[in-house]
């Protein structure tokens, strides 16, 4: 018996990496995972099913059950038609794990606008449209008077919470998953949807240049950048057990930890509109009462 019994679930960029690792450990808890992947190079050029069909020859050969999808979820269109087959096949969709994403690194001054696109693209539209899709599918159900119990795990990162340096476009488009996971917990929760996102820290073809010092496993003891580390939370986050809505959980090894996001600071209020000469000294006092910033990664 598993968490996920009976749950059906897509896991978008399941082919390798943290998808890989969250289709494989959602499957072991019972689960039925649609393994969606496109197949595309790191930077997001081509296709090739290959890496999805693995992973579901691995889920079948462990005894549990899993189907191959190809859309692109990054086409709105596409990501709508991911949703309508699953629910045509299976009857229902209880998650979606949105984690597909390609990385165009570059400084910023040297970002073009075509590198800054595909990352938007790939990573900010292809979390809303299987979002968007999923949670009408689940409002028509609720407005029909179903019960719904749904969830939908999406993927930040450090980098969109803190930033990254050379990463100008993975960090924003990262950003506004976060942003985007608030305000969808927030619409979708009268139609029985809660909405997570992780920020996760481990191998992946994303992550081979800035965990370059950890890439080779240990010869004992605890790999702690495993993919596979991450997936529990993932599971239960995607699991009916899921009991919380609107939260970014860091996670890494065997740590997990809440972010708390930005909160609204000390105000002054002169009861008047500030003169420019005095704001310099009303921020400054503002600045020294208020905690100092997670820095920079890379800064």
């Amino acid at each position: 018996m598993g968490i996920c019994d009976d749950q059906v679930v897509i896991v978008t960029g399941a082919g390798r990496g943290l998808g890989r690792a969250h289709a494989l450990a959602l499957a072991a808890e019972g689960a039925t995972v649609v393994v969606n992947d496109l197949g595309a190079t790191l930077g997001g050029e081509g296709t090739d099913l290959t890496p999805a069909a693995e992973v579901v020859a691995e889920i079948e050969a462990a005894g549990g059950a899993a189907v191959v999808n190809g859309d692109d979820v990054s086409d709105f269109d596409a990501a709508g038609d991911m949703v309508a087959s699953t629910v045509a096949r299976f009857g229902r969709l209880d998650a979606v794990v949105c984690n597909a994403g390609i990385v165009r690194d570059r400084m910023m001054v040297n970002l073009s606008v075509d590198e800054w696109d595909a990352v938007i693209r790939v990573h900010l539209r292809g979390t809303f449209g299987p979002l968007r899709h999923a949670g009408d599918h689940w409002r028509s159900l609720s407005k029909a008077g179903e019960q719904v119990n749904a969830r939908v795990v999406t993927t930040s990162s450090g980098a969109g919470l803190f930033g990254s340096v050379g990463q100008a476009n993975y960090s924003a488009a990262k950003a506004g998953i976060a942003g985007l996971t608030i305000v969808a917990a927030a619409e979708l929760a009268r139609y029985g949807v809660k909405v997570n996102s992780i920020a996760p820290s481990a191998r992946s073809r994303m992550t081979e240049e800035a965990f370059a010092d950890m890439m080779r496993k240990p010869d004992e003891g605890f790999d702690a950048m495993d993919p596979a580390n991450v997936s529990p939370v993932v599971v239960w986050l995607a699991s009916p057990a899921c009991d919380v809505t609107g939260r970014m959980f860091e996670t890494a090894g065997g740590q997990l930890s809440v972010a708390t996001g930005w909160q609204h600071g000390t105000v002054f209020d002169k009861g008047a509109r500030l003169d420019p000469a005095e704001v310099g000294a009303l921020v400054a006092d503002l600045v020294r009462e208020a905690p100092d910033p997670t820095p920079v990664y890379g800064a």
